[in-house]
């Protein structure tokens, strides 16, 4: 898969609390693998490389190439990561699950949406405000197919104007995974004020 990004793990012998302790002491965070039609894994990973990739947007739409030495025999998977819990005072990574894919896998993820040309658009110039409806869209699409982002050009878009999903021209073989409630991407609304400016023009008419 062309967009697998290289990331290495080890098994995790034991779990618990302890366990989980022992290994952010030397900086790791324990994993899980599933999903594949195997057993789940247990696995450790390098929590700052974990904590480096979470920074970059898209962390839950990137394919992982899971380098493991199992046994003394390296093996390597295509993961996608699924969940992470952090620590709720210091919000560090405190647990993460991946899930296995291949190329043949169709799986949902959330994809970032980009909005460009905000200066060619003319209900903005105009003091009306970008309302956005959707900052990452939901598709189903082949494992090696994930878009990085979804691009949105709002030029000439004008005042009470929206983007929608129908005239996004999403990439090959991906499909947003819920059209009907994703409609509406974005849209630019009255400047604030403005419609009770309005009310008031059309009280006293």
């Amino acid at each position: 898969m062309a967009q697998a990004i290289a990331l290495k793990a080890e098994e995790r012998q034991g779990t618990g609390t302890g366990v989980a302790r022992a290994l952010r002491r030397v900086g790791k965070i324990p994993g899980i693998i599933y999903g594949g039609g195997h057993e789940p894994q247990p696995i450790a990973v390098d929590l700052k490389v974990v904590s480096n990739e979470i920074q970059t947007p898209g962390f839950f739409s990137r394919v992982y190439t899971l380098e493991m030495d199992q046994a003394k025999v390296q093996t390597k998977l295509q993961v996608i990561a699924r969940d992470i819990q952090f620590h709720p005072v210091t919000d560090l990574p405190l647990h993460v699950d991946f899930q296995r894919v291949n190329k043949d896998s169709k799986i949902h993820v959330s994809v970032p949406v980009e909005y460009i040309n905000e200066d060619k658009a003319p209900g903005l110039k105009l003091g009306g405000m970008l309302n956005v409806i959707i900052h990452n869209l939901e598709v189903v699409c082949p494992a090696d197919s994930i878009p990085g982002k979804i691009t949105i050009d709002l030029a000439g878009l004008n005042i009470n104007q929206s983007v929608h999903l129908e005239a996004v021209e999403l990439p090959k073989g991906v499909k947003a995974a819920h059209a009907a409630r994703d409609y509406t991407l974005v849209t630019i609304v009255p400047p604030s004020g403005a419609d009770d400016e309005k009310k008031s023009a059309d009280a006293t008419a």
